[in-house]
């Protein structure tokens, strides 16, 4: 089986930890995660081995990146620029609950949990986080470092760009775009496209403010994915 460290050790890594042991193809080496009051202790009966550069001394294991929340959604993108791991490095968790279509592509560093669906023609990129019960329609495209939250539904030939963090419950109507690192809160209803770099909410979402701090960072940096650039 393959070891498989998980970056990261909050509510998202222990989600990633159980889907990864559903799988049946993961050993979990443990948890990385640079909080040292966390190092030697267990998550789940998980080891925390260390800070998250560790991963560079333990180079047969892969590896998933599993921080970031609603106030920092970046995390992950920072992560990966930070660490410089190559892409073979990664690995995609599939939680065996979810649906994924022959005719669907999941990227390296994603995880999808528990009950998602990808119908048909369905392109995910790298280090997206889909959560339990998301259900994503035909020819839907999501950008690298997305986060969909619990229970999202997106209409077919939906795009959601880098970074776009979708609280949950929402709902994309089909051939919507979101932006680049904008988030919508939970439970809106999205009927047009959202611009890059905002907060948008309600139903018929609405334009409430700019995103948070550390996603316009993302959105103004000119460095592109050192493992081939976002999905387009």
């Amino acid at each position: 089986m393959t070891e498989l460290l998980i970056v990261g050790a909050g509510g998202f890594a222990r989600e990633t930890a159980q889907a990864a042991l559903a799988t049946g193809g993961f050993t979990l080496r443990g948890h990385l995660d640079d909080d040292p009051a966390l190092h030697g202790t267990e998550v789940d009966g998980v080891p925390v081995l260390g800070d998250c550069d560790l991963v560079h001394a333990l180079p047969r294991a892969r590896v998933v990146i599993c921080v970031g929340n609603v106030r920092d959604y970046a995390a992950r993108a920072r992560l990966v620029r930070r660490l410089g791991l190559p892409e073979e490095r990664y690995a995609t968790v599939v939680h065996p609950a979810a649906s994924v279509s022959a005719t669907s592509v999941v990227g390296p560093g994603s995880v999808l949990l528990a009950h998602c669906v990808l119908t048909a023609a369905v392109r995910v990129g790298a280090h997206v986080a889909v959560m339990p019960g998301t259900v994503l329609t035909h020819d839907d495209v999501i950008g690298d470092f997305a986060t969909l939250a619990a229970g999202v539904r997106l209409g077919g030939h939906v795009r959601l760009g880098r970074g776009v963090y979708l609280a949950s419950g929402t709902l994309v109507r089909e051939g919507t775009t979101v932006g680049d690192w904008s988030l919508v809160g939970m439970g809106s209803g999205v009927l047009g496209d959202v611009p890059p770099g905002e907060v948008w909410v309600g139903s018929p979402a609405r334009r409430l403010r700019a995103a948070p701090a550390p996603a316009l960072a993302e959105l103004d940096t000119r460095t592109a994915y050192a493992q081939g650039g976002p999905v387009r």
